[in-house]
């Protein structure tokens, strides 16, 4: 039984947060700037730009982080919260159980209907 749950209404990402998190189930873990080296080979995109989505991604749930020292100061190492497939299912879930909240029965008795009849 998956038990990741995202933060409230998290149903998909967007381009950049995809990016990132994709590149942190590659990678394991990474830090902002390793993320921006990565990524800049691919799309142009600022390193400030990747540090806010990092830290958009930490208050989903979907990375997590711990400080570290580092020449100058102190920097956060982000790892992926759960597998890729634990997020599909988490976000599926989300998006279902938003479904249900908004359109209630109608909702169910769709489903029933689209999906009862498959074996």
């Amino acid at each position: 039984m998956h038990t990741l749950r995202l933060a409230s209404g998290v149903t998909h990402l967007g381009p950049l947060e995809e990016d990132i998190l994709t590149a942190l189930w590659n990678k394991g873990k990474s830090h902002s700037k390793e993320l921006y080296t990565q990524l800049r080979k691919k799309r142009k995109v600022a390193h400030t730009s990747v540090a806010v989505m990092l830290d958009r991604l930490h208050e989903k749930k979907l990375v997590a982080r711990e400080i570290q020292s580092c020449r100058g100061g102190y920097r956060y190492i982000y790892t992926p919260a759960s597998s890729r497939e634990d997020f599909r299912h988490a976000a599926m879930q989300n998006a279902v159980d938003k479904l249900i909240d908004t359109f209630g029965n109608t909702a169910v008795a769709y489903f029933n209907e689209r999906f009862g009849k498959r074996k």
